[in-house]
Order: structure tokens, then sequence, then C-alpha cells
């Protein structure tokens, strides 16, 4: 009897190895295996499968993907002020890959936990930063590693102000949460994505957008879009 796999793992999933068989649509790919390596908390698979290429030949491939359900992700944004609500805190990946201390700021996330997406990010915004806000802007969904990791997250924007604020924010103690709570004028985080000081992923591309299609975009920018 395999734990994830004839008999509940720690989170209660059996059937873990079954996630991926079923796959036809694309017919250059055919599965032949899914073996699971890991299911300590989130799921580690190998995969076999054929591949059939652009000149008609078949390879067999196998692929280790990793698999942590899907997030999503939240701008908070006062236009009037021209400020944004991002976290920091401490990601060890990041600290044992090159960053000086692990210590990233980022809007806020997590994962959706069975939730909508929409109702994850409220639940995540509130719990990070403090704020509870109304219906979000849906801005796009993105796989964020598609090398190796399933996970697809869902960007959204709101914005935030005195009325929104209902907690410190900080996150969940209890999950060994440890969050920072900043506040920051728009233009001051593209200098930061520029000097290197902001270099989460996530966090870029909404800014980015902000400054593009988003909020804090300017006339010269929304015009002549406007007029294509």
């Amino acid at each position: 009897m395999i734990e994830g796999i004839d008999i509940p793992d720690r989170r209660g999933r059996t059937g873990l190895d079954r996630y991926g068989r079923d796959l036809t649509g694309n017919p250059r790919v055919r599965i032949r295996d899914v073996e699971v390596l890991a299911c300590d908390w989130y799921v580690l698979r190998k995969t076999t499968f054929d591949y059939r290429h652009a000149d008609g030949h078949w390879s067999r491939e196998q692929r280790e993907n990793y698999d942590r359900g899907d997030g999503a992700t939240i701008l908070l944004y006062d236009a009037d002020r021209r400020t944004v609500l991002l976290t920091r805190q401490f990601r060890l990946p990041a600290y044992v890959n090159g960053h000086p201390d692990g210590m990233l700021i980022e809007t806020a996330a997590g994962l959706l936990d069975g939730d909508s997406p929409e109702e994850a990010i409220r639940r995540e915004a509130a719990e990070e930063t403090g704020h509870t806000v109304g219906r979000p802007e849906y801005v796009f969904a993105v796989y964020m590693s598609p090398g190796s990791v399933t996970e697809r997250v869902h960007f959204f924007a709101a914005p935030y102000g005195s009325g929104t604020a209902t907690d410190a924010g900080g996150g969940i103690a209890a999950e060994g949460e440890d969050i920072s709570v900043l506040e920051l004028p728009f233009a001051d985080t593209l200098a930061m994505i520029r000097d290197g000081s902001i270099a989460d992923a996530k966090t870029i591309m909404l800014l980015q957008w902000a400054a593009l299609d988003g909020p804090f975009r300017s006339d010269s920018v929304a015009g002549p879009a406007a007029n294509r």
C-alpha cells in the first residue's frame, strides 16, 4: 500500500498517480505512465509520454512536474495618491538561489485551496495586507514556470484606502507567516524593478500592467491605444 495512491497521504489524498493520465487534447502526445515521487504537502510526479516531433518521428520522454495547486495574486492601488500596497516576507528558495537575504517584496498572493480565484485573493489580501476589498478586477492568468511547475496564477487588481482597512495584516502566524506591509509610491516601484529591489515575477508583471493598461497608465499611452 502506497501513501497518496492506495491510502490517504497527510492531506487525505489518494489516486495521485492518476492525475494527467487521461489527457487527449494533443494528438502528438501519448501519456504512458505517471509515477508519484513525493507527496509530503504538494505533489511531485514523473510522467512518461511519447511525443511526435515536427518531422513525424516519435520519441519516449520523461518529465518531472511539481503540483502545488493554482494560485492568485493582487495589486492593491490608490490611484489618487498614486501608491500601491506590497508585502515583504522571507522566501527560502530565493535565499538559497542568490537573493541576498531572501526577503522578497511582492504583491499579496496565495494558493486557491479549493476556493475560486476571486474568493482566494480576497482572503489573501485581507490576511496579508489587512484590507478587505470588493470585487477585484481580473487581469489575466499565466503559467509562471511551465517547464516544471503545473501552477497557473490568476492576476487581479483592486483599489484600497482607509475604508478597506479592516485589520493589521501580516499573515497567519500559526502558519509561519511573518509579513510586512509596504505602502510605496508607484513611481518608486518601477525604479525598484530597474535596480533589482523588486525581483518577484508576479509583482513585476502587475506593476508593469498598471503602468501600461491599469490605473497608472498615462494619457499618452492610453490615448493612441484607444484610437486604433
